[in-house]
């Protein structure tokens, strides 16, 4: 038997064969690149330094606290505008001229991505609030991009936005030491989920980070929101 009758004897075996193995490649692939559950952050998963040593201890229902603050129109803002979205706050002040452009730039590449849909928004704490008045947030929100209706620049009482710093966000390394001029900072950008648990952690200075941001936004999407 000629090698080319030998090879047209399993001709058809080949081509079932070929199928049979693009199948359990596809399976493969498929199995590989399902999509996990983003972790849920409570205290004490986080860095210590991070975490205030009164909650270090707590391993789970952690959750953003209640809070009541003005934004860039005037506008009180709480927990219940934010209830059943996912969301992404940071900290910053308008005249920063270091780390705020940036963070707040890449805050406006997310709105650009976020635009259309109505499960995310974003959240930007000042933490110089006598310096952030309303008409100082207006100005800045007008000069940056920012949409109303999916990101709030909120001002108010400072020792709140501090403790929601420390306590809630786990995001900074003080609370303040009560110094008018004493400011905390951080380039920490945080996803909140639709049950206000901390759902990553992402340095909102960092290009890379921000497409993880995004990507973890829609694992976010796919489990419901949750």
């Amino acid at each position: 038997m000629s090698f080319l009758s030998f090879f047209k004897g399993y001709k058809n075996f080949g081509i079932f064969f070929s199928i049979l193995c693009i199948i359990i490649i596809a399976i493969i692939y498929n199995v590989l690149n399902v999509k996990q559950e983003l972790p849920v952050w409570n205290p004490n998963y986080v860095s210590e330094e991070l975490v205030d040593s009164t909650i270090q201890h707590k391993a789970k229902y952690h959750k953003i606290a209640n809070f009541s603050l003005i934004n860039q129109n005037g506008k009180t803002i709480t927990q219940d505008t934010y209830k059943d979205k996912i969301y992404v706050a940071d900290f910053f002040f308008t005249t920063c001229q270091t780390i705020c452009p940036i963070m707040t730039d890449h805050m406006y590449q997310i709105q650009k991505e976020i635009i259309d849909d109505e499960d995310v928004m974003l959240l930007s704490h000042s933490v110089t609030p006598k310096i952030d008045s309303v008409a100082q947030l207006k100005k800045y929100a007008k000069e940056k991009g920012v949409i109303d209706r999916k990101w709030n620049l909120v001002t108010g009482d400072k020792k709140q936005i501090y403790q929601l710093a420390r306590k809630s966000y786990l995001a900074v390394k003080t609370d303040g030491n009560g110094d008018e001029y004493d400011m905390i900072h951080t380039e920490n950008f945080l996803l909140i989920d639709k049950k206000r648990q901390i759902r990553g952690f992402y340095d909102g200075t960092n290009p890379e980070d921000i497409e993880k941001l995004l990507d973890d936004i829609e694992t976010l999407k796919y489990f419901g929101g949750y």
